[in-house]
């Protein structure tokens, strides 16, 4: 399934559920295959955490998984941020956390559904976006779970998860996507558009990266970021006028680190990964958060420069 392009250049990429086609991972898909062939001799681990960096295919896995395993797709039970609900049973859609309301609805739907001798599927996209009290909830399930039933859990971060939900699950690491896979995702899903090599690299292996990168205008503003650093003669305002370019959308943060990596500023990791956890964690104004990881930049590289 091809990503299709509106008139205003915006593409527009199949939702993990819907993506039957998957690259690279043949390593944690063969485990997982030689698992569920042999559960009759060996009982299933009814866990499984699927873990690695955001972009390389860990949803699309796991749903690939769950049509395997139910057979039908949207039969399963999800758990994400599209399925988040209140306390009253309606759509939460201003949330940044999965409520525990969510967890607990899914509960219910299951002790409600019938088994019929058919294995049930819950798919969890993603576990670090559970609130506090919905992983305290999961971790109630998981202690005792139903008899045939497969818990995905998609994992960004394997140290946000609650270390007793983390004991309870079989861990497969999933590695970012080689150069060459990236290419061959980009011939499937826009093979329309150049990609180049700086945008690949920027991508760390992660393809939902290149997508970002790429709809949101992402490698331009990087190239122009980067012009705009290396120019001694950039001013207060040539800094604001990249960090309003970035603000808006945050899938474009990283290329804050990518500057301070090509630079080789490695003193500055610290400050600048603080400065955009606290956009989200303390509500800071991205521009001006944005505003200050760049004028540290600046400030760094005319110190080298006078050295």
């Amino acid at each position: 399934m091809a990503a299709r392009k509106s008139s205003k250049s915006v593409y527009v990429f199949p939702a993990p559920i819907d993506n039957d086609e998957i690259v690279g991972h043949t390593d944690v898909w063969n485990h997982f295959m030689d698992a569920w062939n042999a559960r009759d001799a060996h009982p299933m681990h009814p866990v499984w955490m699927l873990t690695g960096p955001r972009g390389i295919g860990k949803a699309t896995l796991a749903y690939k998984i769950a049509k395997t395993v139910y057979g039908n797709v949207g039969d399963f039970f999800i758990i994400d941020m599209a399925h988040n609900i209140d306390d009253k049973g309606k759509a939460k859609t201003d949330g940044k956390i999965i409520s525990v309301h969510t967890v607990r609805g899914v509960i219910e739907r299951m002790q409600l559904s019938s088994m019929s001798g058919r294995w049930r599927v819950v798919v969890i996209d993603s576990a670090d976006e559970l609130s506090p009290a919905a992983a305290n909830a999961l971790l109630k399930l998981l202690e005792e779970p139903p008899a045939q039933t497969l818990f995905l859990l998609v994992v960004h971060q394997l140290t946000s998860v609650l270390p007793t939900v983390r004991s309870r699950a079989r861990v497969e690491k999933m590695r970012p996507l080689t150069i060459d896979q990236l290419r061959e995702l980009c011939a499937r899903f826009i093979p329309d558009t150049e990609i180049s090599n700086e945008t690949l690299r920027l991508s760390n292996g992660s393809f939902g990266r290149v997508a970002n990168l790429k709809t949101l205008g992402g490698d331009a503003i990087y190239d122009e970021l980067i012009a705009t650093l290396e120019n001694p003669k950039s001013n207060s305002s040539d800094l604001l006028t990249i960090a309003r370019k970035i603000a808006p959308d945050n899938a474009l943060y990283g290329i804050l680190l990518d500057a301070i990596a090509r630079f080789g500023l490695a003193e500055l990791y610290p400050m600048a990964t603080t400065q955009i956890a606290n956009i989200s964690r303390i509500n800071l104004e991205p521009e001006i958060a944005i505003f200050s990881i760049l004028n540290e930049i600046q400030k760094c590289l005319q110190t080298h420069t006078a050295i």
